[in-house]
């Protein structure tokens, strides 16, 4: 019984890839060896690969033998786990959005009890960090600020303040959060904005740095406030 065991452990052995000391003596070696890299790189986002059959097909194709699936079949398999990996992506962003709205709800909710907390009609917050002594924009005007953006769970994905370099940007070209929450800031002020998803990036999200339905957080001092045309050539007559 016990040879029987062994026999069988030694032959498993001997048959399942092993990963060993390979010395790159040789071009040929170096070669294969990258190309393997190359390979592992893009198996990186095929979860659950079965390696045994992956290796028989490599074998197969490389040693141009006849394979166990038509080209035929490949695409059709292919296709498939497409879209079965589309509709799994699919779900967890459906989830992610579902988590991230509620999130941002149950922040606003804490946040919007706190002393100092103004929410709109619109269901922004704001808070004066600093009074300001100067006049409030419009959504017409120009406006040069200083920032910092983060996630609710204080993660930060931009700041002015880092860059040492403020910003100016007309007031009714950003995100409607912004656009609405300048206009409560004196020139000179700071402020901080707890901003909704719907006034911020909705759905969508910006790229990899705000998911979707992310309730933003910026704290923003408006530096100076330029006119619009229109105001500007109000005052000049």
């Amino acid at each position: 019984m016990k040879k029987t065991v062994l026999a069988v452990a030694l032959s498993a052995a001997m048959v399942a890839p092993t990963i060993s000391a390979v010395e790159l003596k040789t071009d040929d070696q170096k070669v294969s060896y990258s190309v393997g890299l190359m390979v592992g790189e893009q198996l990186k986002t095929i979860p659950d690969l079965d390696f045994d059959a992956f290796y028989e097909a490599v074998q197969t194709t490389y040693n141009g033998k006849d394979a166990k699936l038509t080209p035929e079949q490949v695409r059709e398999v292919m296709e498939a786990y497409q879209k079965k990996q589309m509709a799994a992506q699919k779900d967890k962003f459906d989830k992610l959005s579902s988590d991230n709205l509620e999130k941002g709800k149950n922040y606003l909710a804490e946040n919007g009890k706190k002393s100092g907390v103004k929410t709109t009609e619109s269901g922004l917050q704001y808070e004066e960090l600093k009074a300001g002594a100067g006049s409030m924009p419009t959504a017409q005007d120009t406006v040069k600020v200083h920032y910092r953006g983060t996630l609710i769970d204080g993660t930060e994905f931009d700041s002015s303040y880092s860059r040492n370099e403020p910003v100016s940007f007309p007031l009714n070209g950003v995100i409607p959060g912004w656009t609405e929450g300048l206009q409560l800031i004196k020139e000179g002020g700071k402020g901080r904005l707890v901003i909704p998803s719907d006034l911020a990036y909705g759905p969508g999200g910006m790229g990899n740095a705000i998911g979707p339905n992310e309730t933003l957080i910026f704290e923003v001092e408006l530096l100076e406030i330029n006119p619009g045309q229109e105001e500007a050539q109000a005052e000049a007559k």
